[in-house]
């Protein structure tokens, strides 16, 4: 085993050691070995990431939009620069390969590009003679202090792609609580936001359990919170912080559901599968963890699904020819070895199994090889609740109808997926299936940063989408000002001036 580090958390501008009892193992998943451990920051230290946030704030706020920018013109510049030791990070914390990993960073790059186009997308609107002599102007302003609870599945894109950079180039000051299990990706682009100018306060790292958590849902000096994690936890959050004034943005759970018609390539679209249902282990909320199979095709996708699933070379993350690596943590594992097990408690059948695999060298890391389960009926929870993990279910129907039924009877609706080459079935789904996003033959439709990522139904709770113009809005206030300059006539008229708002 290396060295384990000690983690320190990120207040102020500054790397400071925890006054806890308390560390939380981080592993390395393609080994087993424990690498860090991270503090569950006490109460007080939360309160003192609140606190610094808070104090940066008005010299923040009050720095031009333009200048804000730069500054995340030259941690864009420092992402690609570091892109291979911030890989290597994510790939060594979270398991992801290395292309994989590598997407996680570019993704918080792409998120930190279309941040600096904040100076017009935060514009307001302006309008001459609303009244005779009266202009109004509407300004997008910040609102303070926000903070991020991040989960551990894309340690580098969620907190400094999806939130960061629109929070702090509009104007506000932000608080991130990374994930316990991978927090050292976020922990080193907080450094490399100080390396590029960015004041003291603005953004702050920590760690901490939920208890601690708990105080950005009530503290008066957080405006609101963007949270990525479980359908349950994100309930909570919306609920408590929403009660307290806040502005929640709740991204959760999901199962992504994909409609496969008898037109469909069959080779192209089983690649299409393997590479959404299998990519990332699972373990991301835009995976594919359920095909709707015409039945007229059903025995040759799947037989086609199993050839190319066999050839995926699972091993370490970091070994750059692999092409599925481990899942987070034992415990994880488990947990995905449970859901498994249930599927064929209630009637599913193995067309492959992957809970044996070992590989050579890496017997402690923690690895599950592509699993699919055929015949999984509506009602089996394996195939209604999110398991993240390398597991696809197969549902059959009859045609088009009953697909587009079964996927829309599923309370969760982050994405869902068409495959075929008929034009009207296609645009048929797009109009009426309940997934935000949504795929025609794309595997994996997550739309790029100018466009919200915008769940539905239990996987999202609030107003206003996470990127996209969503985004500006929901780190911003409006503020309208209206404005009369008195004519020569006027000022010399003892006549007061007024405006009742009427044309």
């Amino acid at each position: 085993m290396g060295e384990v580090k000690k983690l320190s958390y990120f207040v102020n501008g500054q790397f400071l050691e925890s006054k806890t009892q308390k560390y939380t193992d981080c592993y390395n998943p393609s080994t087993g070995e424990v690498i860090a451990r991270a503090p569950c920051c006490t109460r007080e230290e939360v309160e003192s990431a609140i606190a610094a946030a808070k104090a940066a704030y008005p010299a923040w706020s009050a720095t031009p939009v333009l200048k804000r920018v730069h500054i995340l013109y030259r941690v864009r510049d420092l992402l690609e620069k570091n892109l291979d030791e911030l890989t290597l990070l994510v790939a060594k914390e979270n398991g992801k390969t290395w292309t994989e990993a590598e997407g996680d960073v570019l993704k918080a790059k792409e998120g930190t590009e279309q941040a600096i186009a904040a100076p017009s997308l935060m514009m307001g609107e302006s309008l001459m003679d609303t009244s005779s002599g009266y202009d109004t102007v509407l300004y997008r302003e910040p609102l303070g202090v926000f903070a991020g609870i991040v989960p551990f599945n894309f340690p580098a894109m969620i907190p400094f792609g999806w939130m960061a950079p629109i929070c702090i180039a509009t104007g506000n000051t932000f608080v991130i609580k990374a994930a316990t299990m991978t927090p050292q990706s976020a922990l080193r682009i907080a450094e490399i936001y100080k390396e590029a100018g960015l004041p003291d306060g603005v953004v702050n790292v920590l760690t901490c359990s939920r208890t601690e958590a708990e105080l950005f849902l009530s503290h008066p000096d957080v405006r609101g919170i963007t949270f990525v994690g479980s359908t349950e936890i994100g309930q909570h959050v919306y609920k408590a912080a929403a009660a307290n004034g806040k502005r929640v943005q709740a991204l959760c759970e999901a199962k992504n559901h994909a409609l496969v018609l008898e037109d469909a390539p069959l080779v192209r679209t089983a690649a299409g599968i393997i590479n959404s249902a299998f990519g990332c282990a699972g373990e991301r909320c835009m995976a594919l963890p359920v095909i709707v199979v015409q039945e007229s095709i059903a025995d040759a996708l799947v037989e086609e699904l199993v050839k190319q699933a066999k050839v995926l070379k699972v091993g370490p993350a970091y070994e750059k020819d692999t092409k599925l690596g481990p899942v987070v943590t034992q415990a994880h594992k488990d947990g995905v070895l449970a859901w498994i097990e249930k599927g064929l408690a209630e009637g599913a059948r193995l067309a492959m199994d992957g809970r044996s695999v070992t590989v050579s060298g890496y017997e402690k890391g923690f690895y599950l090889g592509p699993t699919i389960l055929d015949g999984v009926k509506p009602g089996m929870t394996v195939g209604d609740r999110e398991i993240f993990g390398p597991v696809l279910c197969v549902k059959r129907v009859d045609g088009f109808e009953e697909g587009l039924a079964l996927i829309n009877a599923n309370p969760y609706a982050n994405g869902s997926v068409i495959f075929t080459q008929n034009g009207y079935y296609a645009r048929e789904f797009a109009r009426k299936t309940h997934g935000g996003m949504v795929g025609i033959n794309v595997g994996i439709p997550v739309p790029v940063g100018m466009f919200p990522f915008a769940g539905h139904k239990l996987s999202f709770f609030g107003d206003l989408h996470c990127l996209g113009k969503d985004g500006y809005r929901f780190y911003t206030e409006s503020k309208a000002v209206t404005s009369h300059w008195f004519t020569e006539a006027e000022k010399k008229s003892n006549r007061v001036s007024t405006w009742d708002g009427t044309i």
